[in-house]
């Protein structure tokens, strides 16, 4: 272990009053670390805020919903002490019991050995939203009430300064829409296929608490229908399940079927809330705070979002777009500098990361995946960048504006319609654009089962 990692170990020795041996980072997880470790005998998980970005508060009210999930009856690890970081942990902190079973979406969705489990998932997890939902605000009294989560959301997008378009667009169709509210319950705020614990049996433990909050229950099922957390395969529920199922499952768990419409609505706010999400993340990198290619990489996720936005209000579609890196990029003579070739030079490094580069450490492993990905996102670009911001301009005159913060205005402030088909076209086609270059095969319709 590293000298950090050898501190640390002294540290949490001291927390649960016994040996710490294996202590590991683990590779989930982009807004809080993740270690792994067993005290004598008793495997544990520490979930820790970045050092430079410490949250006390949001770590005792993480805590708050442990305990009163535990006492609810939904699946969750046993809270083994918490605090704020001074005990020489280093920052606020869960340390939590470390439970056996699978968290990786991709080998959830596609292995053999999860077979038999994958079609017990939908309806487990409306049982279990059900349960969470069923917990009173006065159970987790230092949770508040986010107030409007439209707005909220607008607020955290503004925040950037940057002009979005798609956004834009997304928020005007998504307030012409919005269903009734219902009586606030407590809210995971991040229920989804991969921050659920699975084992043979099905849902072993609901982990990631940290975006709970006080607010509408709908926002749970319609954020585990977005489709970031299918992960290419159809069903929508995770792609695990049918959407009618979960909604039948969690009736049948609370009495009340939602509307489904409603819960539609609140998969359309997901992708837009995801969207927004990304860039905060990315943000710890761009802004300084947190120096990681991971966060800076989700910051080229956000267009993926919008897409799914876009697509979950009926106003884009599914299409095939062939990898521009498949085909050979032209050699050009050289007249100063010798082959390879700036685009070779990175396919060269891309395939060292990908293919070549050993390591024992799950982290450092995952993270040469992220940059061999970032890598191809700069190649992409490279090839069809410059083409593609002349087309955006040529498209953004058409419809009388100069550039994207002309046309979000007009979009904002309802100088145009928000189902202009025009203003509408020359959004999509930026949306398809930017995903192109980060990831051309999220364009595609969902695989069959």
């Amino acid at each position: 272990m590293t000298a950090g990692a050898n501190a640390l170990a002294d540290s949490l020795e001291r927390v649960v009053g016994a040996q710490i041996a294996g202590l590991r980072r683990l590779s989930a997880g982009a807004s809080r670390e993740t270690w792994a470790m067993d005290a004598e005998g008793r495997g544990l998980i520490l979930r820790r805020d970045p050092p430079a970005a410490p949250d006390a508060a949001g770590m005792a009210r993480e805590a708050d919903c442990f305990r009163a999930c535990a006492r609810a009856g939904v699946p969750v690890p046993a809270l083994v002490a918490h605090g704020d970081g001074t005990d020489g942990v280093g920052s606020p902190y869960l340390l939590m019991e470390r439970l056996d079973g699978e968290t990786i979406p991709h080998r959830l969705l596609r292995e053999d050995r999860w077979a038999t489990v994958r079609p017990k998932l939908v309806h487990q997890f409306g049982e279990i939203l059900g349960r969470i939902h069923a917990i009173a605000p006065a159970e987790v009294p230092r949770l508040e009430e986010d107030g409007d989560p439209l707005t909220r959301l607008r607020e955290s997008h503004a925040v950037f300064g940057e002009d979005r378009p798609a956004m834009e667009l997304i928020f005007r169709r998504l307030e012409r829409t919005r269903p009734e509210p219902v009586p606030p319950t407590l809210v995971h705020g991040d229920f989804r296929n991969g921050n659920l614990l699975i084992d043979d049996g099905g849902v072993r433990a609901v982990l990631d608490w940290e975006l709970a909050h006080i607010g509408d229950p709908r926002e749970d099922l319609g954020w585990l229908c977005a489709r970031a957390w299918r992960f290419g395969e159809r069903p929508e529920v995770g792609g695990f399940g049918s959407f009618e199922d979960l909604l039948a499952s969690y009736g049948r768990a609370t009495g009340a079927y939602p509307d489904p419409e409603a819960v539609r609505w609140w998969e359309a706010y997901a992708c837009a809330r995801w969207a927004v999400l990304c860039r905060i993340q990315a943000e710890r990198h761009l802004g300084g705070t947190e120096q990681s290619v991971e966060l800076a990489v989700l910051g080229r996720r956000i267009a993926e979002a919008e897409h799914d936005a876009l697509l979950a209000l009926g106003l884009t579609g599914a299409e095939v777009i062939a990898d521009p890196l498949r085909e050979h990029a032209p050699v050009e003579q050289p007249d100063m500098y010798d082959r390879p070739t700036i685009d070779e030079l990175l396919n060269a490094v891309t395939g060292f990361l990908r293919e070549e580069l050993t390591t024992e450490d799950p982290r450092s492993a995952y993270l040469a995946k992220v940059s061999a990905n970032a890598l191809t996102i700069v190649r992409r670009e490279m090839r069809l960048g410059r083409e593609e911001r002349a087309a955006h301009r040529t498209r953004l005159a058409a419809i009388g504006c100069a550039d994207d913060g002309e046309l979000a205005a007009r979009i904002r402030n309802g100088t145009v319609p928000d189902d202009d088909p025009d203003i509408v076209a020359v959004v999509r086609s930026s949306i398809t654009a930017q995903v192109v270059v980060a990831n051309p095969r999220y364009l595609a319709p969902a695989r069959s089962t």
